[in-house]
């Protein structure tokens, strides 16, 4: 299983502070058996379209993004991704926010992120926190081998006889 981490952040991506959120999620999907690339650091804007795009034109089973899902002007990441995105995985982007809710973080409710899939790919939002992308693993960990699976059209998907 292959992975992209990409962080989406001006600031970072000019070298004025160093991403501290991607290398957290390399080393948790790396915890889960995936082959991860990155982080690679990204300014807001169309970047984060072509990234994807590339990600999933070169078979990326998953690719999660961290950063830009707020709402300041620059917060874009959601806008790119949705452009990228032909099939909604709502319930991961809703876990997400609720899972940072749970925590006792309002402000989770502000985070605009998704999640769905692009041919094989399976793309995902985190915030741009340490917080946030704690909380985004805590809910991926236990479903995203399941879904890789899925998307190659094997998995138990849950049915009894």
């Amino acid at each position: 299983m292959r992975a992209l981490v990409v962080a989406v952040s001006t600031r970072a991506a000019a070298g004025v502070y160093a991403d501290r959120t991607g290398p957290v999620i390399v080393e948790a999907l790396a915890g889960l058996g995936f082959h991860v690339d990155g982080p690679t650091v990204v300014p807001d804007g169309p970047e984060i379209e072509s990234i994807l795009s590339s990600a999933v034109h070169d078979d990326y089973d998953v690719v999660v993004t961290t950063g830009g899902t707020g709402l300041s002007p620059t917060d874009v990441t959601p806008e790119h991704t949705r452009a990228i995105v032909r099939r909604d995985v709502p319930g991961l982007a809703e876990a997400i926010r609720f899972a940072g809710l749970n925590a006792g973080i309002p402000t989770a409710a502000l985070s605009r992120g998704i999640a769905g899939t692009a041919g094989n790919t399976l793309i995902v939002n985190l915030p741009g926190s340490p917080g946030g992308v704690k909380d985004g693993l805590a809910v991926l960990a236990p479903v995203l081998v399941h879904a890789v699976e899925q998307l190659r059209g094997g998995g138990d998907h849950g049915v009894t006889s």
